[in-house]
């Protein structure tokens, strides 16, 4: 029972550490941001097992561990709350081309993600930037200007879709 108990403090623990840290940190990692997950897991390992390191220890720990990340994902198929806290929800950084300064500061993401992640999807330049969404996975989603729309453009249908912070 001790090690159901560990297991399921740390996959809290953990749960409630990365939701806090921000979607950032899992999109785009740097070799720091390795090393400091593996420094993460060997003391959760620890932190688990304690001093016992037995075969069925740590296959009690694993079943606990995948037992929650079920129990949690059906929880948050019956609540939207819950979901939405856990997983969050997409954020537009850039509206019509106006990048949402204050979001952007409160998600850790500078201009030059946001550039970067345009220059992955093929979209050279702010001014092409039609909506930059950092979705829930962490991934920014750049939806660029239409050809010869001009780069003053009100506000379009996104900007209140649901889900869509803004």
């Amino acid at each position: 029972m001790d090690a159901v108990l560990r297991g399921a403090t740390m996959y809290l623990f953990l749960l409630l550490v990365f939701r806090l840290a921000g979607r950032r940190t899992l999109a785009q990692t740097t070799v720091f941001d390795l090393a400091l997950l593996l420094i993460i897991s060997e003391a959760t390992q620890n932190a688990m097992l304690g001093d016992d390191y037995s075969v069925t220890n740590g296959m009690l720990v694993i079943l606990t561990l995948v037992g929650i990340d079920i129990l949690l994902s059906l929880v948050k198929q019956r609540a939207p709350l819950l979901e939405g806290w856990l997983d969050g929800k997409p954020l537009v950084l850039i509206d019509e081309g106006r990048p949402s300064t204050e979001l952007m500061r409160r998600a850790r993401v500078d201009l030059q993600d946001i550039l970067r992640a345009a220059r992955e999807q093929g979209v050279c330049g702010l001014d092409r930037i039609r909506y930059a969404v950092l979705e829930t996975s962490g991934s920014i989603s750049i939806i660029p200007r239409a050809s010869g729309e001009a780069t003053t453009a009100q506000n379009g249908p996104l900007a209140h879709s649901s889900g869509y912070r803004v």
